[in-house]
Order: structure tokens, then sequence, then C-alpha cells
């Protein structure tokens, strides 16, 4: 993203992001956890101007200015900060953000101001930092800033920091909707902690039952295509040949057999001779 500037005025305008796909992994060391996330920017836009002042100051418009921070937590603040102290300068600076990206939608909406801030600051002070340093400075902020920085679609692995960039054809069309809630990314993830056991934890070795042989060494079955029943359980006894059942119809009391259908004499018939007709 490059900044356009005016005499003593710059302005970044740095767009929001989806996930296409998040897999993440169990919780590291240092709290973070091992991510493979493919980012993509849509056209969905945070404006960051910039302009010299006797100190930092944030201002917000838009239809979510009331959920963002004005003070030194808000990622537009630090990422001044952050390059203000690489280069030895003070941070004095006067940052206005026009939000259109929703705020706690994860949609990198504060991660986008912080890369904003910081093209703006950047040709602001001219600083002249290199793009790594700049990706080096958003890694610090936080997980998703390098790709706010970088923008078009990206593989990110680590805890989401280290890019890949990915080749996308077509157009894409997205409907966002937006809930009336947000959530808060760690608190996410320390849910997810609590419901998903460690994947590197190892596992008991055990039988299920005593028809069943331990679940690591019978295979997976993927279910049927023809039907929605779920795959067998690995914990479940074998299954039998189902033995196919004859239904058979109770005998009819004698009377009713009788009436339905009456026996026939085995002994033979005497034939009766033709009568002769009278003259």
């Amino acid at each position: 993203m490059a900044p356009v500037s005016t005499p003593r005025i710059v302005t970044a305008r740095v767009p929001a992001k989806v996930n296409v796909q998040l897999g993440v992994g169990p919780a590291r060391p240092d709290g973070f956890h091992d991510l493979a996330n493919v980012f993509l920017a849509v056209a969905l836009y945070d404006t960051v101007t910039a302009t010299p002042a006797d100190t930092l100051r944030i201002t917000c418009d838009g239809p979510d200015a009331a959920q963002v921070p004005l003070d030194r937590t808000n990622l537009a603040a630090r990422a001044a900060e952050l390059l203000a102290a690489r280069h030895g300068i003070e941070p004095a600076v006067h940052l206005h953000i026009d939000k259109d990206i929703p705020v706690a939608g994860g949609m990198a909406g504060g991660s986008a101001d912080g890369a904003g801030a910081l093209l703006a600051c950047d040709a602001l002070w001219g600083t002249n930092a290199t793009r790594a340093e700049l990706l080096d400075i958003c890694a610090e902020l936080g997980s998703d800033v390098p790709f706010s920085l970088v923008g078009g679609a990206a593989l990110g692995t680590g805890r989401g920091e280290k890019l890949a960039p990915l080749d996308v054809g077509g157009t894409f069309h997205w409907v966002f909707a937006v809930a009336d809630g947000g959530l808060s990314t760690p608190a996410v993830y320390r849910e997810f902690d609590r419901l998903t056991p460690d994947a590197t934890a190892p596992r008991p070795h055990r039988r299920c039952s005593k028809h069943s042989v331990p679940a690591m060494r019978r295979p997976s079955r993927a279910p049927s295509p023809t039907t929605s029943r779920p795959p067998r359980s690995p914990c479940a006894p074998p299954s039998r040949t189902p033995s196919r059942r004859v239904r058979r119809r109770a005998p009819w009391p004698p009377w009713s057999r009788a009436r339905a259908r009456p026996r026939r004499s085995s002994a033979p018939t005497r034939r009766q001779p033709a009568r002769s007709q009278p003259p």
C-alpha cells in the first residue's frame, strides 16, 4: 500500500481481510498458536491521515467510531511510537482514522489502522524505512498487521506473520453480515484452548470394549456418499451380517381351513351310469 501525500499531509488507505481458511495448532510456550491462514484482502477500507502535531493524538470517524480506543492502546498509536523510537524522533503526529471496517468483526480493522499509520508516518517523517523494517514492526504490533501492510492474497504461517504470496485468479464477490456484538481475538483463542485438547499430548492406548480393536489401529472410514449416517465409531463392537428373516403365517384354525379350502376325499369316486330318457 503506497501512501498518498500532499505538503505536510499523508493519507494511507488499507483494506480489510477475510480468512479463506484458518488452521489452528496447539498453544506454543509463548502463548501464541501456530497457524496456517489463507488471507484475502477485500475492497473495504480504513483510511488513516497523518498530519504534524505537538503530540501524539488519535481521532476517528465512521459507523463504529464509538468503539475505537483513542489512547495509546490503539494500534495506530503504537505503530507511530515504534517507528519513532527506531529512528530517534518524537511521535508528534495527529492520526485521523476514517473507519469503514467493522470493529471486532474478524476483518483486521485494528490491524489495518496500525499498518496505515505506519505507512503514513514513514512518509510524513521521511524515515524511509525498508520493507523488511516495516514488516518487522508490523509483526511486533500483531499477527494480522503484516498482511494488512502487504494486501493481496497470502498464506500466513507461524502465528500469521510469516507471509507467502498466493496467485489468485478470477473475481470474488463477498456479502458480509455484521453481528450486533463483536468477539475479542484473545478470548476466542482462550475458548479454543478450553474446548480443544492439546494435540501434542500422548493419548492412552486402550481398548474401548472387548469386541473392538484399539482405536489407533482401526482404519477410519468416510461416510457413504449415498447416506447421511455418520461413520461407525471405532469403539463400537464389530458388525455382524444381518440374517434374513422369513415371516411365517400362523396356521389357520381347522374350522377356518375347512371353510376356506375343503378337503377332497382321496378314495376313488364311483361313476354313476347315465339315466335313459323316457320315450
